[in-house]
């Protein structure tokens, strides 16, 4: 046992208590040297604090014998799927969830026609390409083989494939076309091609997690929402590329690219699912958002994206990053698409605890989104006010120059943009307003947001733990200040009673949150505001849909450098819109969202490619 009690009565008789020792000793001491003095004091000195040389042999053999602990616990070599004993789950009170599940009701059935050019048909919504495939119009083979094309056509331009599961589509296309002929038809998804985020399990295959050092890693089990779109029917024909375990597109393989500009990264770290579906190289594609990870790519790419309410989807078979955020969702054409697919994933599986035992999606396209209270984050609405003006720095040298004036470069370029784009957030609202919704302003409540990003941090540093310590790190792609080996590294230095105060104020931020959303079954929102840190953190849903395309006039990125992270925006990119919803409240949510998708049409627009 280790000696916990004197440990902490140590430090707290030395009044050390919330500062950063421990863990910096625990850092400094990880070449297994022995914890001396002379790391005290140098510790001391990252923490800003002052030790007596009277407590520093007691803190030696307290930190010596608490040491032993920590590497008992890491020679279990815990696997990333091992959750820990503590659980996040979004506050309940006062939300009424559906907990019978009700028959599908879906749009009428879409007129196309399968003389359609391959172009044409290879954009079609999933609605449209099930209603060809049910009335036997089309063979799932035939358009299992249209994808398959696209994907090894539009891959070495975009690269946003992994690995190709061509062998395992056929045959399950081939059997679907089969049940479809024989009359035994699962529904909409039944023959449909789609592409999986490459943080999902799929026997057979590897499952890389977008890093270097696991290409090879196999993983012999579908995850639960793979298996649940067997069960549907649909044709899985490709691992999609994430960036390095789920940070931005940069992955071992390149950078996967904007089909709108092939010039641009596809933003993180649903980059492949974005990519593929935006090209019509898939139906439609799975994602995941821990934070902005389907919100930021479906909006780079002119995608519809569905970050479903936390605990709707299990993510039994998904790689971990914060077992408190993960959330796994539908990248698609159309909101009706996400909610077909939802309607196929959702619900428990028995293993992932966090999933909400009674709740149910039931999708009914018409629902009368008229009689919704909708709100709309009216603040995030209006033009951010200039930064004050800044006391003039000493003279730099010119290295310390070049970065200032690159950073200013950034700064204006992203103030620009953020004005050009407000008038896409001004028609929106117009919009809304002329199809017969009342808007009613709404502010989010103020708790310090960004702060509990910390918690996200510390577990992913705890799920990549054995990463860090045996220094396979280094094989990750991207090694930069922001980049996942050094945040890792940094969350060592994180006291466990910070993470446990952060959890405490988080718990009071999703109360606060909750009781907003009382008031409101949708609330509307520019994609990039505080809202998606805000929601993410609270576990409420949102949908990200095209919201119209820059034009000529718009402004020029910062960096115009192939794949650069500067490069954003420009002419002929898309811009988008958000739709927040209530805990469990996907169903009202989507039901406006679609209408407004369907008065507008910005989700029937492709990009051009070459190839």
């Amino acid at each position: 046992m280790l000696k916990r009690r004197e440990f902490m009565r140590v430090f707290s008789a030395a009044g050390f208590g919330g500062t950063l020792l421990p863990g910096v000793l625990w850092a400094q001491a990880q070449g297994k040297a022995a914890i001396s003095k002379e790391m005290i004091d140098d510790a001391a000195k990252i923490a800003g604090i002052a030790i007596t040389d009277k407590y520093k042999e007691m803190l030696v053999e307290s930190l010596k014998e608490h040491g032993k602990g920590f590497d008992e616990i890491f020679a279990l070599h815990m696997a990333n799927s091992v959750e820990p004993a503590l659980l996040f789950v979004p506050d309940m009170s006062g939300v009424k969830i559906e907990t019978q599940k009700m028959a599908l009701k879906m749009s009428g059935a879409p007129a196309i026609a399968v003389s359609k050019s391959p172009e044409e048909l290879a954009f079609a919504t999933v609605r449209e390409l099930a209603e060809l495939l049910r009335t036997r119009k089309m063979t799932a083979t035939s358009l299992t083989q249209l994808y398959l094309e696209r994907l090894k056509r539009f891959d070495p331009q975009l690269k946003f494939m992994v690995t190709l599961t061509e062998e395992r589509a056929l045959a399950q296309a081939r059997e679907a076309d089969r049940e479809i002929v024989a009359g035994k038809y699962r529904g909409p998804l039944h023959g449909l091609p789609w592409g999986a985020k490459d943080l999902l399990a799929v026997k057979g295959y590897p499952t890389t997690w977008g890093a270097g050092g696991f290409e090879k890693q196999v993983i012999d089990e579908d995850a639960t929402v793979v298996k649940r779109l067997d069960e549907s029917g649909a044709v899985l024909v490709a691992k999609l590329t994430l960036g390095a375990l789920a940070n931005g597109d940069h992955w071992f393989g390149g950078i996967t690219r904007n089909p709108w500009n092939v010039q641009q990264g596809s933003s993180g770290s649903s980059a492949g699912p974005a990519s593929a579906t935006a090209a019509g190289c898939v139906a439609f594609s799975i994602g995941s958002e821990t934070l902005g990870s389907i919100s930021s790519p479906s909006t780079r790419c002119g995608c519809t994206g569905l970050r479903p309410t936390f605990g709707f989807v299990p993510r039994t078979g998904a790689m971990a990053l914060s077992w408190s955020m993960d959330k796994l969702g539908p990248i698609c054409r159309s909101v009706e698409d996400c909610a077909l697919v939802l309607n196929a994933i959702d619900g428990p599986d028995g293993r992932d605890r966090s999933v909400n035992q009674h709740a149910v999606f039931n999708w009914d396209a018409s629902l009368d989104w008229r009689k919704l209270r909708v709100g709309y984050l009216h603040k995030d609405f209006e033009p951010s006010p200039e930064p004050a003006e800044t006391e003039e720095k000493p003279a730099a040298t010119p290295e310390e120059q070049k970065k200032r004036e690159e950073a200013s470069k950034r700064r204006e370029a992203r103030r620009a943009r953020m004005a050009y784009d407000r008038k896409f957030n001004d028609a929106a609202l117009e919009k809304l307003r002329a199809i017969g919704v009342k808007l009613v302003p709404v502010e989010m409540p103020k708790f310090p947001y960004d702060a509990m990003v910390m918690m996200l941090e510390s577990e992913a540093a705890a799920a990549f733990d054995e990463l860090t310590r045996t220094g396979r790190d280094k094989l990750l792609t991207e090694q930069g200040a922001d980049d996942w080996p050094n945040t890792f590294r940094s969350a060592r230095f994180f006291p466990a009673v910070e993470y446990i105060q952060a959890s405490r104020a988080r718990r009071l931020a999703t109360e606060a949150v909750g009781k907003v959303f009382a008031e409101f079954d949708v609330i509307v929102s520019p994609t990039f505001s505080q809202q998606l840190v805000i929601t993410n953190l609270t576990g409420h849903p949102a949908l990200i849909l095209p919201n119209g395309f820059r034009g000529e006039g718009a402004p020029a990125p910062a960096s115009t450098e192939d794949g650069a992270d500067e490069n954003v925006g420009g002419p002929g990119t898309p811009v988008s819109l958000t739709f927040l919803g209530n805990l469990y409240g996907e169903a009202k949510m989507l039901a406006l969202a679609r209408a407004y998708q369907e008065a507008t049409g910005f989700h029937r627009l492709y990009p051009k490619l070459n190839g």
